[in-house]
């Protein structure tokens, strides 16, 4: 059944940075379809930055999961702190709740019936408390972009997906100190959570050697804060150490982002992104920067870079380690030639009746 117009729309994304980024089409979507609506989203403490200076939503609203609480803090004040927030959602009558994740996800669907809103739209079945339940099936050969999209089906929408869409605050863009040089400005991620993902920083020292050899590339350096030996949150501040002491002799700078706008507005700052797949490489997606980016053992056909010019590297034993420097170096050269204005397509699957731009 197709569910009336609403007035009021409560998004639910209480996943990670890429997967909030995939979810921006969406709203986009909702925007255009209900001008007159207002869209809230109820997001996470660590993803919520996604969506700063995002003129599709009215309203960011944010909740901390316990694991992201400050050190000595109690998890029963996050969780009187959620109540709160739960209580006033409520009383904004939400006419739908939509569950932007593609897959039954408990926590999230909790959240939504404890907002109590007319209608909520979901994966799963009816049986878990859904009014319109999406079935999983047919998701698996999708994109990320495309799975949420589909939960819009139950609104009578049948659009495609377009761009995944970040806004850098302009200030923090403009306090990024850039290296000397006119050569393209290129962004080196180097940490990804997964080991399969993480390419050798050797590797990343040769290639920026031979980049700038080649197109004369300055560097901005971007990495995850913290050591590598922190239980809650490891990070690669020795990794990055030892690129700057390989790389002392090039326009390379480094560029710390202790919080999520930081690594936003030094992204929109570069030319160009190299980097393994994670939230930062859907963030240069979300900036709309040509990517060199490194798949391990995730699905490069559901969380490559949506609707952007792209290279994507990965080895048939789903280690990024095994992808050599000539390849990056050979990715990069095919990329440049691919830059001047040729439109970018990608493949989809089908549903409904919309097809992928």
């Amino acid at each position: 059944m197709i569910l009336p117009s609403p007035r009021r729309i409560l998004v639910v994304r209480r996943d990670n940075i890429g997967d909030l980024v995939c979810t921006t089409p969406l709203l986009s979507v909702l925007r255009g379809r209900f001008p007159e609506a207002r869209i809230t989203a109820l997001v996470n403490s660590y993803n919520a930055p996604v969506l700063n200076g995002n003129p599709e939503v009215d309203e960011i609203c944010v909740y901390r999961k316990a694991k992201h609480r400050k050190p000595g803090e109690s998890k029963l004040r996050i969780w009187l702190e959620t109540w709160r927030l739960i209580q006033r959602l409520r009383s904004e009558s939400f006419d739908v709740v939509i569950v932007a994740t593609p897959g039954y996800q408990h926590g999230a669907l909790r959240f939504a019936r404890w907002v109590r809103a007319k209608r909520v739209i979901a994966y799963g079945e009816a049986a878990q408390g859904i009014d319109a339940p999406i079935t999983p099936a047919q998701t698996g050969s999708c994109h990320e972009t495309e799975a949420v999209m589909r939960l819009l089906l139950q609104l009578d929408i049948h659009d495609a997906p377009g761009s995944v869409c970040v806004f850098p605050d302009a200030m923090l863009a403009a306090a990024v100190v850039l290296p000397r040089g006119d050569g393209p400005l290129i962004a080196l991620h180097i940490s990804a959570r997964k080991p399969a993902q993480r390419w050798p920083v050797g590797h990343f020292a040769e290639l920026a050697r031979a980049l700038y050899a080649n197109y004369g590339a300055r560097f901005l350096l971007f990495w995850s804060p913290g050591a590598e030996n922190h239980a809650q949150h490891p990070g690669d501040d020795n990794k990055a150490q030892r690129l700057l002491e390989l790389c002392h002799d090039l326009p390379l700078l480094p560029c710390p982002t202790q919080r999520l706008e930081d690594l936003i507005a030094g992204l929109s700052r570069c030319d160009q992104v190299i980097c393994s797949d994670g939230g930062a490489m859907h963030l240069a997606a979300g900036l709309g920067k040509p990517i060199i980016c490194f798949f391990g053992n995730s699905s490069a056909r559901r969380w490559r870079p949506w609707g952007v010019l792209h290279e994507l590297l990965q080895p048939d034993s789903h280690n990024v380690t095994d992808v050599s420097v000539a390849e990056a170096l050979a990715a990069y050269d095919r990329l440049q030639v691919r830059l001047p204005g040729r439109e970018i397509r990608s493949t989809s699957c089908n549903f409904g009746d919309s097809a992928t731009a």
